[in-house]
């Protein structure tokens, strides 16, 4: 669909991807008011994920040019004319998108909307239509209905998410994806118990993230598992009761010795195939192992089918953590303010102009999750 040329539109600064494999160009643009269902966000911070990478890269397919960014917060501006949850002025923290009229989000199963890939990774709204431009024409936007990296935002109604506002906003933002999946897997789809057994294979935002979750939930024995010696340590400072490094020992063998026998749940977020075996493998009997990392599209793995069948061990795809936004990103928030889920360990600040530097220093593990700030 066209975008109407009658709409008023906004300059902001974004950042843009041109080409596969970036790098992120720093540049003005034009954004359009929002629509009756949409709410304008002037963006205080957005953080960076991996799946921005991953977009950046088309291991995911993204139309060019496109603003990424898909865990911002910000300040309310302005809404549409249909818009009760939110009034200017609201903090919000903007999150993934979904349909709201397909079956399973009838059914409450948002992060398993049929249209989850479209609305996140389509370059444009559901009716196929951009709010954003340059001087030769249209870039793709609502990269996970929002494009964050850029002083404002638009988001539909749907995934924008309101929070305290003496909570500290510049921070929030990555309870919109990274830090709610890692959290949502263990509390909402592991459904990890008081005194139960957890192994996070995978020590970045995503994996403790999960740790964190999983001392909240109560297990007495937290795993955490991975190749960089700080991320280990910094484990053991959020809840976890052992640490291993794979590069030294055996994961699956040191699991096993430290449980007695298996953990009762795992999770892989590296997205390697070879670490989601052994996810798997060091799995107790009835235990259930879930997937997060993102690999590229049409990643294949394998298991022992015996080594599952005849133990009863589960093994789960989890998306967003399976968590309904509205109920779960404040829930985490409060977390927090009680001094019980301390994400803010993971992170460090990045300029808008500094973009590319935060991205590489994610991708070498310099930085658990970065955070882009805007200027105010």
């Amino acid at each position: 669909m066209a975008n109407s040329p009658a709409m008023h539109t906004k300059e902001i600064r974004a950042a843009v991807v041109r080409k596969k494999g970036g790098p992120f160009q720093v540049e003005t643009l034009t954004l359009q008011e929002p629509r009756p269902d949409e709410v304008l966000i002037r963006i205080i911070a957005t953080g960076m994920c991996h799946t921005d990478m991953v977009a950046r890269d088309q291991l995911y397919t993204v139309p060019l040019p496109v603003v990424l960014g898909h865990e911002g917060a910000g300040v309310v501006e302005r809404i549409g004319s249909s818009v009760k949850k939110v009034a200017p002025g609201d903090h919000v923290v903007l999150t993934y998108m979904w349909c709201g009229h397909c079956l399973p989000c009838l059914n409450g199963d948002l992060t398993y909307c049929e249209n989850f890939y479209p609305l996140n990774f389509g370059g444009a709204r559901e009716d196929g239509s951009t709010a954003t431009q340059d001087g030769q024409g249209a870039v793709h936007d609502h990269f996970f209905g929002q494009s964050s990296f850029g002083s404002c935002a638009l988001a539909h109604e749907r995934n924008v998410i309101k929070v305290p506002n003496d909570a500290p906003l510049e921070l929030l933002g990555p309870l919109g994806c990274g830090i709610q999946t890692g959290a949502g897997a263990v509390m909402n789809a592991l459904k990890v118990r008081p005194g139960g057994t957890f192994a996070a294979f995978g020590g970045g935002a995503v994996g403790l993230s999960a740790v964190m979750a999983a001392r909240v939930a109560g297990a007495t024995t937290i795993i955490a598992a991975d190749v960089v010696p700080s991320r280990l340590v910094l484990a053991k400072e959020l809840g976890a009761t052992h640490t291993v490094n794979s590069r030294e020992t055996d994961p699956v063998e040191a699991v096993r010795d430290i449980t007695g026998g298996g953990a009762d749940f795992s999770l892989e977020s590296s997205g390697r195939p070879a670490v989601l075996r052994q996810a798997i493998d060091a799995l107790a009997i009835r235990g259930t192992c879930g997937i997060v990392g993102a690999p590229a599209l049409g990643t294949e793995a394998s298991f022992d089918v015996n080594g599952v069948m005849t133990t009863g061990k589960r093994i789960i795809g989890i998306i967003e953590g399976d968590s309904v936004p509205d109920l779960f990103i404040p829930s985490l928030v409060e977390l927090y303010r009680q001094g019980r889920f301390p994400f803010d360990k993971l992170v460090k600040f990045y300029n808008l102009d500094q973009i590319n530097q935060a991205a590489e220093d994610s991708e070498k593990g310099v930085t658990i999750k970065p955070i882009i700030r805007f200027a105010a």
